[in-house]
């Protein structure tokens, strides 16, 4: 995959003078950058954007979304269609379109975009020296730089300095893995299939269970994700989910 979406955020971090936008309000940087943004009672999606025969656009946030965070993501990765896809249909971004590895090349540039603009990766990784991975230094980074926590939970995996599995599930279905780069374990043959049914996802799946923060590194075993190889030991593992009830979707973060 190419890093159009990075590169394009990084020009227009450059050319707005910024390293951070942490504080930016995004309804001034999209304005500056030329197109118009309204806030609407979107069915089932957090954005959508419509193009102009001149070029301009017009960007609308679901006002009914919970989080700011979230909010910010989903203005940036309609920024991201406004820089880089002028010929795009009208078309709408919803929680799918956001975390789904299987979406197309479109979508992905502008989640790259999105995230680059919002998680700098120089940054990103300053925040994270010396730092044990936790659910905690997710929350404290998604704060920090007033992004998603999903947003920064995927931008762990990929450059994050310690490894991590995510797992992606839809209505008691696992949908995708993905891992960090040379974390070499074997998942089960679970695509497609209920989350195992000793893991964190399951549970809530089954019983509606959602972990307070102070509970929420739930502490499993290696046999719960991934295969054992009869020299293997049943090590301790953890698992983190992120929730959304709204579209009885689990993001499953998984870490020894």
């Amino acid at each position: 995959m190419s890093n159009k979406g990075e590169e394009c955020a990084r020009r227009i971090l450059n050319e707005c003078g910024f390293d951070n936008i942490s504080e930016v309000p995004l309804e001034i940087l999209v304005a500056g950058r030329g197109a118009f943004l309204r806030y609407g009672d979107l069915k089932g999606a957090d954005g959508r954007i419509v193009f102009g025969k001149s070029g301009n656009a017009i960007i609308t946030i679901n006002q009914n979304i919970d989080y700011e965070g979230r909010r910010r993501f989903t203005i940036a990765h309609e920024l991201g269609h406004f820089e880089m896809h002028k010929n795009i249909a009208p078309h709408l971004d919803s929680d799918f379109t956001f975390i789904n590895y299987n979406k197309n090349q479109i979508e992905a540039e502008a989640n790259q975009f999105a995230t680059e603009l919002l998680l700098p990766s120089d940054l990103f990784k300053k925040e994270c020296a010396g730092k044990k991975f936790s659910p905690d230094l997710l929350r404290e980074i998604s704060s920090k730089f007033c992004s998603s926590i999903t947003s920064v939970a995927f931008r762990y995996l990929d450059i994050g300095h310690h490894p991590i599995f995510i797992f992606f599930s839809v209505g008691n279905k696992v949908k995708y893995w993905k891992k960090s780069e040379r974390y070499f374990q074997r998942v089960k043959d679970i695509t497609n299939l209920p989350p195992p049914e000793d893991s964190v996802a399951s549970e809530y799946f089954s019983s509606g269970k959602i972990y307070p923060k102070e509970e929420s590194s739930q502490q499993i075993v290696k046999s719960t994700w991934f295969e054992l190889s009869k020299y293997d030991d049943d090590e301790v593992f953890y698992e983190y989910c992120i929730i959304t009830p709204k579209y009885n979707t689990v993001l499953s973060i998984v870490w020894q």
